[in-house]
């Protein structure tokens, strides 16, 4: 897959299009539902299968007061696309220059004189250009004078009531409910980040844990520990995941991300790495002790070992 920073890093002959624009926030399952039809449509008619995205919620700019946390960094974002085998992606700065063209000259300067597009594939609550004054219908009537066509796609409905949206997704995280946010994502949770020293507690009690920076990526699940995978370089371990302040001690970060590898003590400081979440194993205690604590954690590895599928090697 092709990324191409801003309009002015498309070729000048970029080939005809299939495109689909939206913030793809978290690449869930309701976007997965619109790039498949997307590539279907460009395989088809030979067309490029390309998604124009933007470097932020369009709220940061716009009114920050409201904006929601993001469910991945930009970076996070484009390797989710990247794995879904379109041809390019287009990631807009969304700047106060974007955020006042007019609807017409969105469609003309972005979707008709830079990417050549034949089909242009959206959602029915879509709205763009200037105070998101143009909607389907308007991208629908553009298209006629440009000589392209809209199609828009339903929502991804699982449970048939309510539609997959990253606003949903924000909610089970923030929850702890990491397994049912795996089957509206379409893929497991994860943050990614340095991995930095800490206080060496885990170590001492006889689990050492790598702790990542708190300038981490991705959208952290609620306080507690959860069973997941570590993975370095292509390397993916199981791991233990403590998300919190850790109550028992004084002194400790809120929200940081802890995850103790089983079986294996691994050199991981000075890594990017990434901690994904399979499901919630328990909320976040205050223990009146260290033997209390240890108890737990071993209890914790146990359960992991369970649900991951791994048994004492």
């Amino acid at each position: 897959m092709k990324v191409l920073d801003g309009l002015d890093a498309v070729p000048a002959d970029w080939p005809a299009s299939a495109v689909s624009i939206g913030k793809f926030d978290g690449v869930h399952a309701g976007h997965r539902a619109v790039i498949a039809e997307l590539k279907s449509l460009a395989r088809r008619e030979g067309l490029a299968a390309v998604v124009v995205t933007f470097d932020r919620h369009p709220l940061a700019l716009l009114n920050p007061a409201v904006c929601p946390a993001e469910l991945v960094s930009v970076q996070q974002k484009i390797d989710l696309l990247g794995e879904t085998g379109i041809d390019a992606t287009v990631v807009l700065s969304f700047d106060r220059a974007l955020a006042s063209l007019a609807p017409e000259d969105f469609v003309r300067d972005i979707l008709v004189n830079t990417l050549h597009a034949r089909h242009v594939m959206v959602g029915r609550d879509f709205r763009f250009g200037a105070k998101g004054a143009g909607d389907a219908d308007l991208l629908t009537e553009l298209g006629r004078s440009y000589g392209f066509d809209v199609r828009l796609i339903d929502d991804v409905m699982p449970l048939g009531e309510r539609r997959v949206s990253s606003t949903w997704i924000r909610e089970l995280l923030s929850a702890g409910d990491v397994r049912a946010a795996t089957r509206l994502l379409g893929h497991t949770p994860t943050v990614r980040g340095l991995v930095v020293h800490g206080a060496a507690r885990g170590r001492e009690l006889g689990f050492p844990t790598a702790n990542l920076s708190p300038e981490s990526e991705g959208l952290i699940p609620a306080d507690g520990v959860y069973a997941g995978w570590l993975t370095d370089n292509g390397s993916s371990y199981p791991a233990a995941i403590s998300i919190g302040n850790n109550p028992t001690f004084d002194g400790v970060a809120h929200k940081q991300v802890e995850a103790y590898v089983l079986d294996q003590e691994i050199d991981l400081y000075d890594h990017v790495v990434e901690v994904s979440f399979v499901e919630h194993i328990r909320g976040m205690v205050a223990f009146t002790g260290i033997d209390p604590l240890i108890k737990q954690i071993e209890d914790d590895v146990v359960r992991t070992r369970s649900i991951l599928h791994r048994p004492l090697g």
